[in-house]
């Protein structure tokens, strides 16, 4: 069946079993060879402990006997079956130590069967040709600080649907949710993990394909073909990462040869007590080479721009979500995972040599020190962290009543005292519009019309904040109802007035941001940012001043959050002159009251808040004014 001639190389087992590997896709899995002048599939898999492996599929009418693979040194089995045709299902038959059977799909796998089938299939020879080549030029200086980053996060299977319900593919992705979300304005798109995954209900968290773009929505080369066309319409493309852990489903990686492979044994370090899924093994080599080159995989294969890694605080914590005595030290006897530090540490180098140009970022839950500082500083290496505190504080302040508010007024302003401690993201993802949380709409406090000036408030914290702004899809229509990942988002509201206002709201809030490098050119310094009043918790006032220390932008931004019009409510301001109303929050077009300047508002010469000058506002109530001097915009600009 098979040829010495095309046995794994010696380098390439060498380098899987040190850790080293990074492109392990080329040499493990299916690999198109030449055999004799016959195109062939070569087949290899890790399995160090099987009595035996063969491999099965449509093109063995699947027999064991047909095809037994042969093991190399380190425990990789190898062998070349010709005849094969591209798309054909197949899967290993291992004997484990035990003696069992299983079928088992390829760890290694490019593409898989629609779930709920679960073999994986024989990938297209021929390579994808792309048209992103202006994108991928520019790519470092669209990722290089100073630039803006506002991301837009998307379930792909409850985007939208056809009229019979059922899921659009990646290609029919391209055509509705691009042009979509490039006129919203947004820079990125985030996507819920794609990985191939069986239980839809896991969002795809829970993954069996590392490899493999999830059947559900076309092959691997639609998934490309959408990327593509991100990539032409000006949009980066964020993947959600899953090297934390993996479900126990017996056709995937767990205890792959009848041993604990990918994860740990012991149970204790192994399993995870919420989610019943299976812990990496990152003290394991070839674990190491499993995952740094699924990283590069998604990056060269797929063109991704940039990674953000799920549940990184599980990773870090031996004792995460364990009882005391249900978690084991690590060699100095602490908490920490020092492998799981190491693996992290090490992606980072491995990313920074290949691929500057590409973003990570972490969703880190806990104060873990030096997540976004560099690896030669001693963190982890990451771009951005997602603030989960920012997220907590401000949802948890705007669902009180307004009348309320002034006495927990601190959540609104302590963020700002850890602004700096990391590279942030703001987030209003997912997590927090399912399980029983409420929409965001439906977490506002008030009858319809308050709902929606409350949350148009909230989506302007996200946007003025220190920070970058990530909001998950709907919260632009203002949906009513939790995400439910079965269905559709609710597009029947945009033909209600009010919730075309609040979608305007947005798309206008995002190109004000992108446009204006005070709101984003000094994310991570101190120098970009200035309360300009944030004690007045009677009136439920706060402004604050954005700046670009080095082109001289300003922008600021008062926010009431109550729901009464202040009127006559006087700030300092660092510019004289006119200021330009840019947002209001409150204006008629977004669905609110009208209160406002009729666009601009003169200071006036009386020194306030340690400014020689003041501006005296009517400030709408539970809303926004943005507001820019004139004289820097046409002095700058």
């Amino acid at each position: 069946m098979s040829s010495s001639s095309w046995q794994l190389e010696e380098a390439a087992r060498v380098r899987w079993g040190s850790g080293t590997e990074l492109r392990a896709w080329r040499h493990l899995g299916p690999v198109w060879v030449e055999d004799a002048g016959t195109p062939s599939v070569r087949f290899a898999v890790w399995a160090p402990n099987a009595r035996g492996v063969s491999v099965v599929g449509d093109f063995n009418d699947w027999n064991p006997a047909w095809h037994p693979l042969a093991m190399h040194d380190g425990g990789v089995w190898e062998g070349v079956v010709p005849d094969v045709r591209e798309g054909q299902a197949y899967k290993f038959h291992v004997t484990g130590v035990d003696g069992a059977v299983t079928l088992r799909a390829d760890p290694m796998a490019r593409q898989t069967e629609p779930p709920p089938r679960t073999a994986s299939r024989v990938p297209v020879r021929a390579p994808y040709v792309w048209n992103d080549a202006a994108w991928m030029a520019t790519r470092r200086a669209r990722h290089r600080d100073p630039q803006p980053l506002c991301i837009y996060e998307v379930h792909l299977g409850s985007w939208r649907r056809t009229v019979d319900g059922h899921w659009l593919t990646y290609r029919e992705l391209a055509e509705q949710l691009v042009p979509y979300a490039r006129d919203l304005g947004v820079t990125h798109l985030e996507l819920l993990p794609v990985m191939e995954h069986p239980f839809y209900g896991s969002w795809g968290y829970q993954v069996t394909g590392f490899y493999a773009p999830t059947a559900r929505y076309g092959a691997p080369d639609d998934l490309r073909a959408f990327i593509d066309a991100c990539h032409q319409a000006g949009l980066g493309v964020l993947l959600d990462w899953v090297p934390a852990h993996f479900p126990a489903d017996d056709h995937a990686l767990a205890r792959f040869d009848g041993t604990a492979l990918y994860e740990h044994a012991d149970p204790r370090q192994g399993e995870h007590p919420d989610w019943g899924t299976r812990i990496f093994n990152y003290g394991r080599s070839e674990v190491q080479s499993f995952l740094l080159s699924n990283a590069l995989y998604w990056i060269e294969e797929f063109h991704i721009d940039g990674l953000r890694v799920d549940a990184v605080a599980s990773m870090l914590y031996l004792d995460y979500s364990r009882a005391p005595g249900q978690w084991i030290p690590n060699r100095e006897g602490g908490r920490e995972n020092l492998e799981a530090v190491a693996f992290l540490q090490q992606l980072h180098r491995v990313l920074q040599h290949e691929h500057p140009d590409v973003i990570t970022c972490a969703e880190e839950s806990t104060a873990w020190p030096g997540v976004t500082r560099t690896v030669d500083e001693g963190g982890l290496g990451f771009m951005c962290k997602w603030n989960m505190g920012w997220m907590h504080d401000v949802l948890d302040y705007l669902a009180r009543d307004p009348m309320h508010r002034r006495w927990h007024h601190r959540q609104l302003t302590f963020p700002m005292l850890y602004a700096y401690t990391e590279r942030f993201v703001l987030p209003l993802s997912h997590d927090e519009v399912v399980h029983g949380k409420r929409s965001l709409l439906s977490r506002m406090p008030g009858d319809a019309w308050q709902q929606r000036a409350s949350l148009r408030l909230l989506l302007a914290l996200l946007y003025v904040h220190p920070g970058r702004p990530l909001f998950f899809m709907g919260a632009e229509l203002g949906q009513r109802r939790e995400w439910a990942h079965e269905g559709a988002l609710d597009w029947a509201l945009l033909e209600d007035a009010a919730h075309r206002g609040l979608h305007r709201w947005v798309r206008d809030l995002t190109h004000v941001y992108r446009g204006s490098t005070a709101l984003w050119a000094a994310d991570d310094r101190p120098e970009g940012f200035q309360w300009i009043t944030c004690d007045d918790a009677e009136q439920g006032v706060v402004a604050l001043m954005r700046r670009d220390p080095a082109g001289g932008a300003v922008m600021v931004a008062v926010l009431n959050v109550t729901p009464v019009v202040r009127d006559a409510y006087a700030i300092g301001v660092p510019v004289a002159g006119r200021y330009r109303e840019c947002l209001n929050s409150d204006a008629v077009e977004y669905g609110g009251s009208g209160v406002g300047h009729g666009g601009y508002v003169e200071t006036e010469p009386h020194a306030m808040h340690g400014f020689a000058q003041r501006l005296v506002l009517r400030v709408p109530p539970l809303a926004m004014l943005l507001l820019e001097p004139e004289a820097i915009v046409r002095g700058t600009r």
